[in-house]
């Protein structure tokens, strides 16, 4: 990701999203520059890793705890279905409230089953260079399509390490990709934005030599 620093210093949604103002106006005037600022490539890992994780969850894990506090492992997982579904829509240019936060008609153990064609749809719908610069409505604001594949991307990756950590996995991830995550979200989420309406944790220290998705998560008030 190129021009991070341009991205919106903002807060963020209950799912661990960086949110953003409701006004399209200010978020335009400071979202990145849809000419250097093409995240579509992390976009699409991101999505891969989700997918790969969740299809590894066993049956007698969906009741166990995730590092996400308000999620067991089975909402969760019907909240990654839904998310996959959301960008979809998003990239479309439509209602994002019309995609519900959980996909609460897939029963247990389906969630990879549904997953399949929520990140086929995702590929074809950003597919288009255009949508980058398009502004695309997301729950919490306006962003150009630049902005929201990056906030995705961020939002993916970390529940992503929610489930993995609640399911004893260890995906391979992609340090490069981290790093360029933790650029967006340093500046989204700064430390000082934190309680409140903020639903964050307080960052969590971690050694400046930490692997790249520990810095990541303890940005986000997760423990690694």
């Amino acid at each position: 990701m190129n021009n991070t620093e341009q991205l919106i210093k903002i807060p963020s949604d209950s799912t661990g999203t960086a949110a953003v103002p409701s006004d399209p106006a200010s978020a335009s005037a400071s979202a990145p520059s849809p000419s250097s600022f093409d995240p579509r490539a992390d976009l699409a890992a991101a999505v891969e890793l989700a997918g790969r994780t969740l299809a590894a969850v066993r049956p007698e894990q969906y009741d166990a705890p995730t590092p996400c506090e308000e999620f067991d492992v089975r909402r969760l997982s019907s909240h990654l279905v839904a998310v996959v579904r959301r960008i979809s829509v998003i990239g479309r240019g439509e209602d994002p409230f019309g995609v519900p936060s959980f996909a609460d008609e897939i029963p247990d153990g389906g969630w990879a089953a549904a997953w399949e064609p929520g990140a086929r749809e995702v590929a074809e719908v950003w597919a288009d260079p255009g949508v980058l610069g398009r502004q695309l409505r997301l729950p919490m604001g306006v962003l150009p399509g630049a902005a929201a594949a990056a906030v995705y991307t961020h939002e993916l990756t970390v529940h992503t390490w929610d489930l993995a950590r609640a399911t004893g996995q260890d995906p391979e991830w992609d340090q490069a990709l981290i790093e360029r995550v933790i650029d967006v979200v340093r500046r989204a989420l700064p430390a000082e934005t934190r309680g409140g309406r903020i639903p964050f944790a307080e960052v969590v220290a971690v050694d400046a030599g930490a692997p790249a998705i520990d810095r990541l998560v303890a940005w986000a008030g997760r423990r690694p």
